[in-house]
């Protein structure tokens, strides 16, 4: 298994020479496995090991096992402890999700913190073809069927040519010590489901059934990789991206409705799922304002557009100015100066541009997002408005309504940033020095 293994991650540039990499170790008997293989290889090695305080002494005793092998083999070990539990109650988790998210943040911390250039994990043949069965029953995309990638950001899978059985010979032959998570037999989980009670009655049909859908995974790598050239190319085609914003033409996505396929690789990037993807269809079909909220985007129809950004803080936003610097450290914000009125000076036509008498403002000022109720008078307006039935009067959409931010001088509306000025604080001919904001 050794030249299997230095084989596997030469042919696909898992490693080169002189990396550094460090190795995800749990204790289990995949992770022990693939400790002995690089440190056979001969390869610069650190261990990192989580202790996820799910299993009382347990835990201590795998986080025990494992500094015990580091040290008597001279290796680098980094450990650490989470309250998973706790952490998974907070932020609304399950305990595999948390403990995922934990372990994989801390290792790319260590990874940094010590120059390492990879992230080894032990994930092998049998957890691959588990992972494309789940991702079956819980419905996927062509991507969803390629299985686990060799190569991910900086995380390898050096592991993925054995199966379990595979492992297990090497470590009884090679007297590899580790040790067994008991909640690896509990089929209250849904991977342990497919292993234990799914796949046994997969191989009575086809005893090669590891084999078989290995194989299927690689043929749909393929075809992920047509299918993504394609599609990629489709989106390009369809829509824009602007200031943060993708927008869909509609008139041109029409033509792919009919194709659920194609909808839902065209909008998987921006989180959506196939449980939404026919409520995806009703907005783009629907009247103005539809709306759909994923895990990562907001995806919103604005007349003949399908609008799309990325989901923010919704915490108000707000900014002191102090002086006229202060403009300056405003995200948005280009250039703030004070221009003397002369006969020579010209007032922008252009609606980023603001031309504002500096007399009729006083410091500090405020730029904070609109909210409901405000109102202002348009420029060359006599009458108030609301900023409300301004944005319907010109077609704002709701992004737009979202995203905007006004400028405020004791309690009043000066600016509408990138729109329209307060008809109050106009150039006038008595006007002497003017302030110039450009966003």
């Amino acid at each position: 298994m050794l030249n299997e293994f230095k084989k596997f991650i030469s042919e696909n540039n898992l490693v080169k020479p002189g990396d550094k990499i460090l190795l995800a170790v749990s204790g289990g008997i995949d992770s022990m496995a693939m400790t002995h293989l690089f440190h056979k290889s001969g390869n610069e090695i650190g261990i990192a090991h989580c202790n996820f305080t799910l299993r009382a002494s347990e835990s201590d005793k795998d986080e025990e096992m494992v500094r015990k092998y580091a040290a008597e083999h001279n290796i680098p070990f980094y450990s650490t402890r989470f309250e998973t539990k706790a952490y998974a109650k907070k932020n609304g988790l399950s305990v595999q999700m948390a403990a995922r998210e934990l372990r994989y943040t801390w290792f790319e911390e260590i990874r940094k913190e010590n120059s390492y250039d990879t992230i080894a994990v032990a994930h092998n043949l049998n957890d691959n073809i588990e992972t494309l069965l789940i991702n079956l029953t819980r419905g996927t995309g062509i991507t969803g069927l390629t299985g686990m990638k060799l190569l991910s950001n900086n995380i390898i899978r050096p592991l993925l040519f054995a199966t379990r059985n595979d492992i297990t010979d090497y470590c009884n032959k090679h007297l590899i010590i580790f040790r067994e998570d008991r909640s690896n037999a509990d089929t209250k989980y849904t991977r342990n489901k497919i292993r234990h009670l799914v796949i046994p009655v997969l191989k009575q049909i086809n005893p090669s059934i590891e084999t078989t859908l290995n194989e299927t995974t690689q043929r749909f790598t393929g075809i992920n990789e047509i299918v993504s050239e394609y599609i990629s190319g489709l989106r390009a085609g369809i829509s824009t991206e602007k200031a943060g914003l993708i927008t869909f033409n509609i008139s041109l996505l029409k033509n792919y409705l009919q194709n659920l396929t194609v909808i839902f690789e065209l909008f998987k990037p921006f989180g959506i799922s196939n449980v939404q993807l026919y409520d995806l269809i009703k907005v783009i079909e629907g009247k103005t304002g539809g709306l759909i909220i994923t895990h990562s985007h907001r995806i919103i129809k604005n007349r003949k557009e399908i609008i799309i950004s990325h989901l923010e803080n919704e915490n108000a936003v707000c900014y002191s100015i102090k002086n006229i610097q202060g403009f300056l450290k405003v995200p948005g914000i280009v250039s703030a100066v004070y221009r003397n009125k002369t006969d020579e000076f010209k007032i922008s036509s252009d609606s980023s541009i603001a031309c504002i008498d500096s007399e009729k403002i006083s410091f500090p000022l405020l730029i904070r997002k609109w909210k409901s109720g405000d109102h202002f008078y348009p420029l060359g307006m006599k009458r108030m408005k609301k900023l409300s039935d301004y944005f319907i009067d010109n077609k704002y959409s709701k992004f737009d309504k979202e995203n905007i931010f006004i400028l405020e001088s004791n309690g009043e509306i000066v600016w509408i940033i990138g729109d329209r000025i307060d008809n109050r604080y106009k150039i006038t001919a008595s006007t002497k020095k003017v302030l110039v904001i450009k966003a």
